[in-house]
């Protein structure tokens, strides 16, 4: 093969051999009209004194077509292959040598005496040299050495034409400019190669190859055209592109439906997506559908197969003296259920007791693994669901009805099969001593939140209140419970344990669903005495089993990014405020410096403070998202090193892992074998599951976001008093203190001309100085809304 730098002793100016060493591989310069060309293009390098210097002397350029005319007998020879791999070689070569100056396409292809008809062949080959990372692009499009900094990451669109890739292990993401997406979509896996960083703002990418299809269904609506043809608008605002549906693949669907779409065809640059109509939801209107039309979108598996309803219905729904054998029997131990009101499938019981010395507290789960059998059909659609999605007017479980509300569920007064957490406390918090153990139980009452807030609040509402009168006996047990989650939870403080205390929200809904009022789900005494106590189990069980040694799942929160946390301390600053771990103003930040304990610190200084509610959404949004991991690397968020999920195993498929592994340990079967088994099945049922987990959590939130915009449609024109909770350079936003929140766009604040600082998360009036900050209290009104977007627009009153 011809190469340049190999023939040192040859004066032949670079540029030109480049060219000849190219132009030969494409072919050859057979001709003389080719030759005519090559001592032209060798003149005019001469002339110019080429990009990389050196003269050609005549002896010289005999000499260079001596070798042309050696290779051209060579490569007719050659197999394509040698020839693609020699063309690769050529253009590698170019680029890295040292006198080598950063080249467009066009210029190379211009450079290298690529014809017009080669053109596309050469720009196949530049692509595969940045996929396989030999090569690299700068911002501006030119092709350098690569520095190895190919990435793989999912694609996230933007309906504007331009996206952003997520990066495992990156705290930004990268921004794909909209001509260097070539043509990936929505959640695609893509392998994307760095560009460089503009003016201090995220790193720029271009997407090299598309490794994996994300979406193969779109959910949208039908739009009829006026030909044999219709489009399908997507509902996700994300995707830039309607949906071309030729009319045999429209499945008689009219205009106003919403249909799934399954794609054919992803377009490109010049021709839109193409797809085939595989179910008609129903008409835009009709009541359902707007919440279906979003189950849909997110794939969420709504029906059972029959195989797996057969499966479910054939479990026994009584527990019989032959599984109780070998378990603890605690049936005589008194034991209630907490819950919301409308809750049915009940999976954790507590009970507790205080001898004068130290508590003994009882968390007792539904043992759901002694129905669902690994590996069994039950078993795979839990998998593949992963979690039960509660949505605004519905649920969807992860297993059927028969086994989450029927045997599974920890009702009144049955017997049930358990996996119970005993647990010995000291006064100070201290767990010294636990078991853990299978159990049979028998719950003596079904208890809601309200209830028990009721009952805690006031003592004598047993006495004078008839439906509380059948609770009087349970009294002393509630008290006991009241001041053993207070201690737990003096202990979490103690160590650092973040709280964020943002309010959730309960929408009703009348029989059509449409909603009829919103308000902010507060916690009481109750939720506190539940999440204390599942907290408490959880990291029992965690820890026991970390020390053991064995394969396990945990649920991990890793520390906060470095760069982020140190834009949270450049903010604090602002106001007065600062983390001893990482120092006053100025001071780098150390991610690992970061103790959950300065946070909370924080958050304990700004309370009741006027800047509060803005702290403590920046500090929320400085974290990282807790995950399933095989990994024991701890809860930041709890400040605590062990921490599993092991307390609803009913609607949590890493829970149901785990009671198997328990179990399993409890009977002495975990040999090698099994052993092995879990330690390649769990890095996938980690991964899975916290995939599912945000799968549901977006859905939950979409409907409940679709249902607020529909609530404030019945509420234009009104007056709100709210707070400012974000702003942004095109303008801020507003939270009612139902959680409903709204925008007031930049282009509505027409007192004066606002200038956003990202700093301190403020927007100045250049004439007036007013300002809007994070946590302000503000009057707005509601002007409009619009259920595509699912957004809300306010305007300052």
């Amino acid at each position: 093969m011809f190469r340049a730098k190999q023939h040192c002793d040859m004066q032949v100016p670079h540029a030109c051999m480049w060219e000849l060493a190219y132009g030969m591989l494409f072919g050859g310069y057979a001709t003389s009209k080719e030759t005519r060309s090559v001592f032209e293009m060798m003149a005019l390098n001469i002339n110019k004194r080429p990009l990389f210097g050196g003269y050609a002397t005549s002896k010289e350029t005999r000499s260079v077509f001596e070798m042309v005319a050696l290779n051209i007998k060579i490569v007719s020879k050659e197999t394509e292959m040698d020839i693609k791999d020699k063309r690769k070689n050529v253009i590698i070569d170019l680029v890295h040598d040292e006198l080598y100056i950063p080249m467009k396409e066009k210029e190379l292809a211009a450079f290298l005496q690529v014809s017009k008809e080669d053109r596309s062949v050469f720009h196949d080959l530049l692509q595969e040299l940045l996929a396989e990372g030999k090569l690299s692009l700068t911002v501006k499009g030119k092709y350098v050495k690569s520095d190895g900094k190919l990435l793989v990451g999912t694609f996230i669109s933007n309906a504007r034409g331009f996206g952003f890739v997520e990066v495992d292990g990156r705290a930004d993401d990268l921004f794909i400019p909209e001509d260097k997406v070539n043509g990936a979509f929505h959640h695609d896996l893509v392998q994307v190669s760095l560009l460089g960083q503009k003016n201090g703002k995220r790193v720029e990418a271009q997407v090299i190859r598309i490794l994996e299809r994300g979406i193969t269904k779109i959910v949208g609506t039908y739009q009829k055209s006026r030909s044999s043809y219709g489009f399908v608008v997507p509902d996700n605002i994300k995707l830039s592109s309607d949906i071309f549906i030729p009319a045999e693949r429209s499945k008689g669907a009219m205009d106003g439906h919403k249909v799934v779409v399954e794609l054919t065809d992803y377009g490109d640059d010049r021709h839109s997506p193409e797809g085939k109509v595989v179910e008609i939801i129903g008409h835009v209107n009709d009541p359902g559908v707007d919440i279906m039309s979003i189950v849909r979108g997110y794939d969420l598996p709504v029906e059972f197969g029959e195989k797996i309803m057969n499966q479910a219905e054939r479990v026994s729904q009584e527990v019989s003296e032959a599984d109780c054998s070998g378990r603890r029997d605690l049936r005589d131990v008194v034991m209630v259920t907490i819950d919301g009101e409308d809750a049915k499938d009940l999976d954790d019981a507590v009970s507790v007791d205080f001898d004068g010395l130290n508590y003994h507290l009882g968390v007792h789960i539904a043992d759901v693994a002694n129905y669902v059998q690994e590996n069994s059909a039950l078993d795979r659609e839990a998998y593949k669901r992963g979690t039960s999605v509660y949505l605004v007017d519905r649920v969807i479980p992860m297993l059927p009805h028969a086994l989450s509300n029927g045997i599974c569920s920890l009702n009144e007064g049955v017997d049930r099969l358990a996996l119970s957490c005993l647990m010995t406390i000291d006064r100070q918090g201290e767990i010294i001593d636990y078991e853990i153990c299978e159990s049979v139980i028998k719950v003596n009452r079904r208890m809601s939140y309200t209830a028990v807030k009721n009952i805690l609040e006031d003592e004598t509402i047993t006495d004078c209140e008839d439906e509380y009168k059948k609770y009087s006996e349970l009294v002393p047990m509630f008290q006991e419970m009241q001041r053993l989650s207070a201690v737990l939870r003096e202990k979490r403080q103690k160590r650092g344990a973040i709280n964020f205390d943002f309010p959730e929200c309960k929408i009703l809904l009348d029989k059509q669903g449409h909603p009829l009022e919103i308000k902010a789900y507060e916690r009481n005494v109750a939720t506190d005495i539940i999440e204390d106590f599942m907290l408490a189990a959880n990291e029992t069980v965690a820890q026991h089993f970390y020390w053991m040694e064995l394969p396990f799942l945990y649920r991990v929160h890793d520390v906060p990014d470095g760069e982020k946390m140190q834009r949270l301390v450049e903010f604090i600053n602002n106001y007065g405020y600062y983390m001893k771990a990482v120092g006053k103003r100025g001071s780098k930040v150390n991610s690992e410096e970061v103790h959950p304990k300065e946070i909370q610190k924080l958050l304990t200084k700004i309370e009741g403070t006027p800047e509060e509610p803005m702290i403590a959404r920046m500090t929320l949004r400085s974290m990282k998202q807790a995950k399933y991991s095989v990994e024991c690397s701890g809860h930041f968020g709890l400040a605590c090193q062990f921490y599993s999920h092991f307390t609803s195993p009913i609607r949590r498929y890493p829970d149901l892992q785990i009671h198997r592994i328990i179990k399993e340990q409890l009977r002495g079967r975990l040999g090698e074998d099994r052993v092995n088994h879990y330690k390649e099945l769990l890095p996938d049922v980690a991964k899975h599951s916290s995939e599912m987990e945000r799968r549901a959590d977006e859905a939950e939130r979409e409907t409940d976001k679709l249902k607020k915009v529909e609530y404030m449609e019945e509420h234009l024109m009104e007056e709100f008093e709210g707070v400012v909770s974000g702003v942004t350079g095109w303008g801020i936003y507003v939270e009612l203190p139902n959680t409903v929140e709204g925008l007031v766009s930049m282009s509505k604040l027409d007192d004066d001309y606002y200038v956003y600082h990202e700093d301190i998360c403020e927007i100045v009036g250049e004439h007036t100085g007013n300002s809007y900050r994070l946590g302000m209290p503000v009057k707005v009104m509601a002007v409009s809304c619009d259920k595509y977007t699912r957004t809300i627009d306010f305007v300052l009153v």
